[in-house]
């Protein structure tokens, strides 16, 4: 179907509405594309709420007014259904927007089945389990569409930064031969005769990348098989990756928050309107740097535990109430926390555990990246494996790939969908995915 004579909704709301002239009321006709999002029947008088991605738009049917096939037709189209509507665009105090259309086609183009399986208003009372089951409807709704808007800026502005910062873009492999994060918790898959595994980050790939090219970055699909059903974690994810050549943690985090600053000051002037509707006000945040011993002793007087070597959900929300609009990067962290490729500190904690030039970062009240110095030295690497009790031959290629002229690099990660849903203040990450997989999820 030609529909490349189309209007759409916020279009014609900026159309001058036609007089009595008949070349003015040739221009002042629309043709639009849409859903039935609401209609009412008054007798006399038929409303159809049309709404497409840039709004909606009412159209109006008067008995007498209006060709009758269309005016009957008005009171049979199910809600959700898609049509196309021709008419003409008129002034109109009491319609939202101070325009309604007055139609003179109208055609059904896919017809919605009823009673619909879940409730598709903008303040749906469907549970958010049945919403994921029928999620491609439930993306029917103005307020999903909000945050895959907001999450399309997030990702916009990262490439923005990262290409201001002379970062080269690149895409790294999902299936890998070893644990890339150090853990257990992967997924095997069958590769031809060998067992192969989902990756868990593209670390290792990029640290390879950094060391010829420089600056690196990625938005990259990672899997983790964690037996978790938090409202924070997923078992299949997105995430922001930056690797730099000749840098130390000190000057990546400096890089994470400007890139942060910047992706919320690109939502701010971009997304008012999906802000407004989820009651957001943002602030470009400001950077605050404690030493993990620092924030131990802050969690201490507040009476909340942290472990010896990591940081409870607990404390990342204390460390979000106390420092509102504000990235906290925790630093100078315990080497035994961090995993076998971040860089051992030359510094010793208060009860003598050797600590790394690993950080993490936290926002309002949750982390929302790890990163810090890598470490470029084989035999280095080796050791911390083997205290990792990892098998060093299954790094052979990685370790080999430091012995050729491999500079200092330091790097970081940064959930997509982490970070949108704390942007909107959703209250379950899964909100913040198209088609969220979980322990019990694999559709659709």
């Amino acid at each position: 179907m030609d529909t490349s004579n189309r209007t759409y909704v916020k279009d014609a709301f900026h159309m001058k509405a036609s007089s009595s002239s008949k070349d003015d009321e040739k221009k002042g006709e629309v043709e639009l594309y849409g859903w039935v999002h609401d209609t009412r029947d008054l007798s006399k008088i038929r409303f159809i709420v049309l709404r497409d991605i840039s709004g909606r738009i009412q159209v109006c049917g008067v008995k007498g007014e209006t060709e009758e096939d269309i005016f009957e037709l008005m009171k049979t189209i199910p809600r959700e259904s898609v049509v196309r509507i021709k008419g003409h665009l008129k002034e109109s105090k009491q319609a939202p927007g101070g325009k309604e259309v007055s139609p003179i086609e109208i055609e059904v183009i896919a017809k919605a089945e009823h009673p619909l399986p879940i409730d598709v208003s903008d303040h749906s009372k469907t549970e958010l389990p049945k919403r994921l089951d029928y999620r491609f409807l439930d993306l029917h709704r103005e307020r999903a569409q909000a945050i895959f808007k907001v999450q399309d800026t997030i990702l916009q502005a990262y490439r923005e930064f990262m290409n201001k910062e002379g970062a080269f873009e690149a895409i790294f492999p999902s299936i890998i031969g070893a644990s890339s994060e150090g853990g257990t918790e992967v997924y095997p898959v069958k590769y031809f005769e060998k067992t192969a595994l989902l990756s868990q980050s593209c670390q290792l790939y990029k640290q390879m990348l950094a060391c010829s090219m420089e600056k690196v970055f990625a938005v990259f699909t990672v899997w983790r098989a964690e037996k978790h059903n938090t409202t924070r974690h997923l078992n299949e994810s997105r995430q922001y990756d930056f690797e730099m050549a000749f840098a130390d943690d000190k000057i990546v985090m400096d890089v994470l928050a400007r890139c942060v600053q910047h992706i919320v000051k690109k939502v701010i002037e971009k997304n008012s309107k999906e802000l407004e509707m989820y009651e957001i006000k943002l602030k470009v945040p400001g950077v605050k740097y404690l030493t993990f011993h620092e924030v131990a002793s802050i969690m201490k007087k507040e009476k909340i535990h942290v472990g010896k070597d990591d940081l409870s959900p607990e404390s990342e929300r204390k460390l979000g109430e106390l420092y509102p609009d504000t990235i906290v990067f925790v630093y100078d962290w315990p080497l035994s926390g961090k995993p076998f490729y971040i860089m051992p500190s030359d510094k010793k904690g208060p009860n003598g555990e050797q600590l790394s030039n690993g950080f993490d970062a936290i926002y309002m009240g949750m982390e929302i990246s790890s990163g810090g110095q890598r470490i470029h030295i084989p035999e280095l690497l080796i050791e911390r494996f083997k205290a990792k009790k990892m098998k060093v031959e299954n790094f052979k290629d990685y370790i080999d790939s430091f012995r050729y002229g491999a500079p200092m690099h330091a790097g970081w990660g940064m959930g997509v969908e982490r970070i949108t849903m704390l942007l909107l203040g959703l209250p379950n990450i899964r909100e913040a995915v198209l088609f969220p997989r979980d322990r019990d999820r694999l559709t659709p």
